[in-house]
């Protein structure tokens, strides 16, 4: 059954035309089914996120054009907004590209972790629409493991290389376990909202979002069990913190050195973590010289950053060899299929006969026959009986010059020239 991966992405689309194609996880469940009633698709999974929406489709049919018009009509997008930006990848171009992006090898930021997450919950809303069948679903199951693979073999997710992540790998290796541990974030804006989303998953003990807009301090923090302030109110709460992360639009520092070493001394010299990704910077330079106080800037960070992504790059090329062997292993299995109807009929054939010969076979032994007579007549009649039709056609074969079937009945039974009579 043929295969087609059907969508467009951060590299082929704008974010204009990518937020109208998106599918909320509202309605992925009846556009899955949807899908599948495509003529020519037999099986469907959807993933959609800020960056992408790829359509995966087993077909039984052609269906590429079906596919786009039904993602025009879903949408009610026009083809001039569509047709542009759309990449298409079939058999077994669809299980390279699906491998790649599970393994973060097609990401924005190379080898990020957070795609496998979504690929797994589109896995589980087709699963529960029904559209999966088992060429799909063992495709997904294999881009699972083989995703798993790469990031057990190699390097690829190994070091931070966005600003967010390399802040709160720092934080690990400076306290290790976060889960004892006080966060303040100071602004509201995507670094820092990217910074609390990486914080929470590393199970931070507790969240502080200072923001000089209350509300949105409010709103970020209550996402992630955490609490707002004003940031007049940062002097009353840094105590607490153990890791600082400041990134606001302040054309002035919003952290000076006085305030940070009154903290310290109510802290008892306890250590504090302290990273400013702000431009202009947020944190007196001069707080870097305090005793206990571990301070990064954004120019630190971006340094990490480039030797990072150094290292994820030949990651990737170790990567890209893994995914070639599995690509290939992955074909030759859907390739085994076409056998498997003519291994059944075969089978049925054979042991439809089989049971036609037993029937002789008991009704002579239920006369008083000798027993070895006739198993000797039942063996015979077996063979000739299943040999009866291949002979018939070899036969055939050899009077018209069909060397060829001739060569793939000795590949099929396995025979040499030891095995001729006449040899």
């Amino acid at each position: 059954m043929p295969l087609l991966v059907f969508g467009l992405n951060y590299r082929t689309a704008p974010v204009a035309i990518r937020e109208r194609v998106v599918f909320p996880p509202e309605e992925l469940g009846g556009a899955l089914r949807q899908l599948s009633a495509v003529r020519g698709v037999r099986e469907a999974a959807i993933l959609s996120t800020c960056n992408r929406t790829e359509l995966y489709c087993g077909l039984n049919g052609p269906a590429e054009g079906p596919v786009l018009e039904w993602l025009r009509s879903y949408h009610r997008l026009g083809s001039a907004q569509v047709e542009p930006f759309v990449y298409r990848h079939p058999d077994h171009a669809a299980v390279r590209h699906m491998i790649r992006v599970a393994a973060g090898l097609d990401s924005m930021i190379l080898g990020e972790p957070q795609i496998l997450g979504q690929m797994k919950v589109a896995y589980q809303a087709a699963v529960s629409a029904g559209t999966l069948g088992p060429i799909l679903g063992r495709l997904f199951q294999h881009t699972f493991s083989v995703a798993k693979q790469i990031r057990t073999d190699t390097a690829i997710g190994a070091s931070p290389v966005s600003v967010a992540f390399a802040a709160v790998s720092l934080a690990k290796q400076i306290f290790g376990d976060l889960s004892g541990r006080t966060a303040m974030l100071i602004g509201a804006g995507e670094a820092v909202e990217l910074t609390v989303r990486h914080l929470h998953e590393h199970h931070i003990g507790r969240l502080i979002v200072a923001n000089r807009n209350m509300e949105r301090a409010h709103t970020l923090a209550a996402r992630f069990h955490g609490y707002g302030i004003a940031l007049q109110e940062i002097p009353d709460h840094i105590a607490d913190a153990d890791i600082v992360v400041t990134s606001t639009a302040s054309p002035l520092p919003v952290l000076g050195k006085g305030t940070v070493e009154r903290a310290l001394r109510a802290r008892k010299h306890r250590p504090m973590f302290m990273v400013d990704i702000a431009v202009p910077r947020d944190i007196e330079p001069e707080v870097g010289d305090l005793p206990d106080i571990y301070l990064y800037t954004i120019d630190d960070l971006q340094d990490v950053i480039q030797e990072n992504l150094q290292s994820r790059r030949e990651a990737a090329e170790q990567a890209e060899e893994i995914i070639d062997y599995q690509v290939s292993r992955f074909m030759d299995w859907v390739r085994s299929l076409d056998a498997v109807s003519t291994i059944r009929a075969c089978r049925g054939k054979m042991e439809c006969t089989r049971d036609e010969v037993l029937v002789l076979a008991r009704r002579q032994l239920t006369r008083g026959k000798d027993p070895y007579e006739v198993v000797d007549q039942l063996a015979r009649v077996l063979t000739n009986k299943l040999l009866h039709k291949p002979s018939t056609r070899l036969r055939q074969a050899g009077s018209e010059g069909c060397s060829g079937i001739i060569e793939a009945a000795r590949e099929l039974f396995g025979l040499t020239d030891s095995d001729d009579p006449d040899s």
